[in-house]
């Protein structure tokens, strides 16, 4: 790569109109926007929507004395509209950050609503964008310690119409459902390959 792509500055954008298009459990919003282009000078007038999410915090518990992990299973209308076969999807836990939460605080509580895990520690794996060319939702990734012998069972909160089946899986085979295609969240496969490389660096800080 050249020293300019290196040092590159960051590239104007002219907003030319926002509109709220739609606002039920997912926001979608209008622009009329243009950019500058690498080579100098500005793009056409592009109309794009965005579908606005609140930023997420995620975590794989992970049992270090144990070597398993904990995954839950659960419907995803996305899974199913895009006519995956099986749309109950093995993920990480996952859920929405709110005012004056931070990710960790997130993590935490939605392992233990979603799982019933304690999570005692925390290991930010990642921040990324999950489809940025058409969503504004962050991610915050981690990895959190948990005692995972006790974990199973069915979990979630009723009002939100959620319906979870938690488990534990030993480390190697829910490693090699990466190999097999089982798992298909990009959340979920980044955390799982994050953890093959650093499982056994985890198991010596995270030592009883």
């Amino acid at each position: 790569m050249s020293e300019e792509n290196r040092k590159r500055p960051p590239l104007g954008i002219r907003v030319q109109d926002h509109s709220t298009v739609y606002s039920g459990y997912l926001k979608v919003d209008r622009y009329k926007l243009s950019h500058e282009h690498y080579q100098g000078g500005w793009s056409k007038v592009l109309n794009r929507e965005v579908m606005h999410r609140k930023e997420i915090s995620a975590v794989l518990p992970y049992d270090p004395d144990r070597q398993e992990i904990v995954l839950i299973e659960q419907f995803r209308i996305g899974a199913w509209a895009g006519s995956w076969p099986h749309p109950w999807l093995l993920e990480c836990v996952a859920g929405v950050m709110e005012t004056g939460e931070t990710a960790g605080d997130v993590a935490v509580r939605e392992a233990q609503e979603e799982a019933g895990c304690v999570i005692t520690e925390l290991e930010l794996i990642g921040r990324f964008f999950s489809t940025p060319g058409g969503s504004s939702e962050l991610i915050n990734l981690f990895c959190g310690r948990t005692d995972a012998s006790a974990v199973g069972g069915y979990h979630g909160l009723a009002e939100e119409g959620e319906n979870i089946k938690a488990e534990s899986w030993p480390l190697a085979d829910a490693l090699a459902l990466l190999e097999d295609g089982n798992i298909c969240n990009a959340k979920t496969l980044i955390a799982l390959q994050w953890l093959a490389l650093n499982h056994s660096r985890l198991r010596e800080n995270w030592r009883t």
